[in-house]
């Protein structure tokens, strides 16, 4: 039996050599990077795209970087844009949902359709409900799932039988419940999400841990537990899920960039180039420790390589829950 979904990333380096010479030696990769969002502010895509901008100009690795948010089609509108487009300039972050989606058949498109860059981040996923509510611990959770799972709508920032629907059924499955019985309320992005929390339109959460984590800190929110094996640094008193009764349950969502198809490889060696050298910047290191990420590195090939076996692994996931 699956019980956990564990992300393992090779770090490797790369060295960009363009017209012959290496760039290594120049401070400022990039004079301008144009980032694609496939979905609303204030969500997980949202966050990364602008906090990797943020630390690649404060840094002065990049010289300007803009912002594109296109919702619609699960990512699908934005996928199929930038391989319209071809656009060598544009960066488009995605996550798991690429792999998800693509198995689901709610785009044509899979990650062979782009250039993959690199993996950057990790975020873990977290059960979270708001400062109000009457469910105190995830017991309360499960207690309250036990007694009528209709009751208990959990929603998130990804489509029915996305990666947010997906970890509630796995934390479901692993503390003993039914995970086809999980009623998950879909919405477009992160933020969005969260408001439904806020204003009592769903008991429960299910979203990125880097989301959660600043409203935490405000006491909007309460999180009822993360989904590590061990308990992240970032917030050191939130039980892990396994702790507190979803035994065994292990999931990171990782993040990362893709480019235009047929991109020249001296260009997407540029890229990975301005990516590696912002993980030794103070910028990056206050942006990450903001968001609550775990910092990965897992460029080209090493990128194309996990992500065909993510497809395996989670398409395995997906079928033993009923969502493929």
């Amino acid at each position: 039996m699956l019980k956990t979904l564990k992300v393992a990333l090779a770090a490797s380096a790369m060295v960009a050599v363009v017209g012959g010479a290496a760039v290594a030696g120049s401070h400022q990769v990039l004079d301008e990077v144009k980032f694609l969002i496939p979905g609303g502010a204030g969500g997980g895509w949202d966050g990364t795209a602008r906090g990797t901008g943020e630390a690649l100009t404060k840094s002065g690795l990049v010289g300007n970087a803009s912002y594109e948010n296109m919702s619609g089609g699960g990512g699908g509108k934005a996928i199929a844009h930038i391989i319209e487009t071809g656009d060598q300039g544009t960066l488009m972050v995605n996550s798991t949902p690429i792999v998800i989606r693509s198995l689901q058949k709610v785009f044509p498109q899979s990650f062979r359709d782009l250039t993959p860059i690199a993996g950057t981040i990790g975020d873990y996923g977290a059960m979270v409900v708001g400062k109000n509510s009457d469910i105190t611990d995830f017991g309360g959770l499960v207690a309250a799932y036990k007694a009528d799972p209709a009751n208990v709508a959990i929603g998130g920032g990804s489509v029915a039988g996305g990666m947010d629907h997906l970890i509630a059924a796995l934390v479901m499955k692993n503390a003993g419940e039914n995970p086809a019985d999980v009623k998950y309320i879909p919405y477009d992005a992160g933020g969005k999400a969260m408001a439904g929390l806020l204003s009592g339109e769903i008991k429960a959460l299910t979203t990125g841990f880097g989301e959660a984590i600043e409203l935490a800190r405000q006491g909007e929110v309460s999180i009822l537990c993360v989904t590590s094996l061990e308990r992240v640094s970032a917030a050191p008193d939130t039980p892990t899920c396994d702790e507190a009764g979803s035994a065994g349950t292990n999931f990171v969502n990782w993040r990362g960039f893709f480019a235009a198809p047929g991109l020249p490889a001296d260009k997407a060696a540029m890229y990975v180039q301005a990516l590696e050298k912002m993980y030794a910047t103070d910028e990056w290191a206050e942006v990450r420790d903001r968001m609550g990420w775990v910092e990965i590195f897992n460029p080209g090939d090493d990128f194309v390589k996990f992500l065909e076996a993510q497809e395996e692994e989670v398409g395995g996931l997906m079928k033993e829950l009923g969502f493929l």
